[in-house]
């Protein structure tokens, strides 16, 4: 398939775009789900139209930033098996975050690994803006996750793939 779009005339920037385009619009689609979900069983945020956009705005910009990270990791992967479990860890990661339990009830050694990881202030920043508790630092530190982990990923998923494609 990269042989065939490599001859076609378009920029090699464009087959990863359009992987992490697929990717966030899936995602989105199933954030909807659950969302509607969540307000189907009884939740009721107190977050106003400002709160909202901007708690979407933030999962969005994590989103992409994981799938610029998953598209970096696939065109290193041989089959779409060792894809799946290079990836693996972005789908273990929020279970040690403070997604489920406050990392104050975990175990004293998984404790650090929860309040220092890029999950921990995106929830909670979007479970203060929808909630309408005090965020905190988590606003500025979700921020600065994404941002970092965004930039990494799209530096890392061009320079492996034009190493990939210039064989």
């Amino acid at each position: 398939m990269i042989d065939r779009l490599r001859s076609l005339p378009i920029r090699s920037f464009a087959v990863l775009t359009g992987h992490v385009v697929a990717s966030v619009a899936r995602n989105a689609a199933s954030t909807a789900i659950v969302i509607l979900a969540s307000l189907a069983m009884g939740f009721r945020p107190d977050g106003g139209v400002i709160d909202w956009l901007a708690a979407i705005g933030l999962l969005l910009l994590y989103v992409v930033a994981l799938s610029w990270l998953a598209a970096g990791l696939g065109v290193i992967a041989k089959t779409v098996e060792s894809a799946s479990t290079l990836s693996f860890f972005m789908l273990f990661l929020p279970y040690l975050s403070s997604a489920f339990v406050p990392p104050d009830s975990m175990p004293k050694w998984l404790q650090p690994i929860s309040e220092h990881q890029p999950i921990t202030p995106v929830i909670e920043a979007v479970r203060s803006l929808l909630t309408g508790t005090p965020m905190g630092n988590n606003g500025r530190l979700a921020l600065a996750w994404c941002c970092g982990l965004l930039l990494f990923s799209v530096l890392l998923a061009t320079a492996l793939y034009r190493r990939r494609t210039s064989r």
